[in-house]
């Protein structure tokens, strides 16, 4: 088995189609309308905006614009929100539980309308979700609020009974599972690739490898020391997320980056493939550690993600065999075959689990995308780009309120999510064991 315990690369598979790379340096304007922090999908859309008004905008990224979450992810437009329904109608209200739930729709279809309008060429195809349920308990929960779903919402939403299962996935793991339409894949790393090539054509400057120092409020508006120089900016939005820093201190206590791993096959046989994933749907399950999983564009492999608590630059070994096990708890077959990647990016989480816009000593931050920022993270940057601008209805949005929580203690190094995680694991086999009683 040892030759199974690291894949061939350590790099995102997404890459080998849309390789990250540095841009050529961009002229620096010493004073700007905006300062965006972070090139990622919030920030490109952002500056998108805010570029075809007329606005005087730059955004500066520490690494390679796209360098992380944005080419890392697993490119499913899942739109997800951790806390469910009724979760957000005790912490919030029904009000704004309602409104969560009708934005993520909404920002799915601005997603696909952007890519469409926009022609960016990304693997975009809108082939639904299957989820799997741990338990007949649980898929009738699930049942139910798929159903819910498309009451509310008008969603194609409907569960589907284990002895059906098998026209959407080769496995006996679930015992039924819910499917929703709504829900698509792309490829991350060519999204970002496609919506930077807008942004620059648009107007946008965009200056890689370009960290942020600091940000100082001032009379004309604030001062944003970079490494390339100073400049004097208007306005300034923070559109971080999970490789938020220094330069943002305020940000950096409220959200905590944590890892989420992926791995690729070997391509495998088409047969295989037909058997495994026969409508190559993306893939996903109700476990606190649950897997996130799909095949590639080109339907070839399967790409399967999860959290990992490995910190700094430790061995990707344990964390990738873990990944491994998971793939053939749900595949046996898959027992032999090998990897071609294995790699991490961070998402950011707060304490509420919800995305957010808002501000903060006059910087407009957008940000928090726990997971799910394919969809949530160019909607929320185009929402606080036209806050900036003062439009009212196309800044609305329920994400829009007070800053998430501070966590006590926490200035940027999460050293307390080993813990957390094995928490999380603790829980999700105390549901396995209830679920197979």
């Amino acid at each position: 088995m040892d030759e199974l315990k690291v894949a061939d690369k350590n790099t995102p598979y997404w890459w080998e189609a849309a390789p990250v790379r540095p841009l050529p340096p961009q002229p620096f304007a010493r004073r700007l309308d905006v300062a965006i922090v972070g090139a990622g999908y919030a920030g490109l859309s952002a500056g998108l905006v805010l570029a075809r008004e007329g606005r005087s905008v730059a955004a500066f990224d520490a690494i390679n614009p796209g360098e992380g979450a944005s080419s890392r992810n697993g490119g499913i437009t899942s739109g997800s929100i951790r806390p469910d329904y009724a979760t957000i109608t005790r912490r919030f209200g029904e009000d704004k539980a309602k409104a969560v739930e009708a934005e993520g729709k909404l920002a799915r279809e601005f997603l696909y309308d952007l890519i469409k309008t926009e022609g960016l060429d990304c693997d975009f195809k809108l082939v639904g979700r299957f989820m799997g349920a741990i338990g007949y308990d649980q898929y009738e929960k699930m049942a139910r609020g798929a159903e819910a779903l498309a009451k509310r919402l008008g969603i194609e939403s409907y569960a589907v009974p284990h002895a059906e299962q098998g026209n959407y996935i080769g496995t006996e793991f679930y015992r039924g599972g819910t499917v929703r339409m709504d829900i698509g894949g792309l490829h991350p790393a060519k999204f970002h690739a496609e919506l930077l090539r807008v942004a620059l054509a648009s107007g946008l400057t965009v200056h890689s490898r370009t960290p942020v120092i600091s940000i100082e409020k001032d009379v004309s508006g604030f001062r944003v020391a970079t490494s390339a120089g100073t400049v004097q900016a208007r306005q300034v939005l923070v559109c971080t997320n999970g490789y938020t820093d220094a330069a943002a201190p305020f940000l950096r206590r409220r959200l905590v980056p944590v890892r989420s791993r992926i791995i690729a096959t070997e391509e495998l046989p088409p047969e295989l493939m037909t058997r495994l994933m026969p409508k190559l749907m993306m893939m996903g399950e109700n476990r606190e550690l649950g897997f996130y999983y799909r095949p590639s564009p080109d339907g070839t492999r399967i790409l399967l993600g999860g959290r990992d608590s490995s910190r700094g630059n430790s061995d990707p070994t344990a964390p990738t065999l873990r990944l491994r096990n998971g793939l053939v708890e749900l595949f046996p077959e898959l027992e032999k075959v090998r990897f071609s990647h294995s790699w991490f990016g961070n998402v950011a989480m707060n304490r509420d689990m919800l995305p957010r816009i808002f501000e903060k000593d006059g910087i407009v931050y957008a940000t928090g995308f726990c997971g799910s920022g394919v969809v949530w993270a160019p909607w929320v940057g185009t929402r606080a780009a036209n806050k900036l601008m003062g439009r009212a209805p196309e800044a609305s949005s329920a994400f829009d309120f007070r800053p998430p929580a501070s966590i006590p203690f926490y200035r940027g190094d999460p050293w307390f999510l080993p813990a957390i995680i094995k928490g999380y694991g603790l829980q999700d086999k105390i549901a396995w064991w209830r679920a197979r009683r």
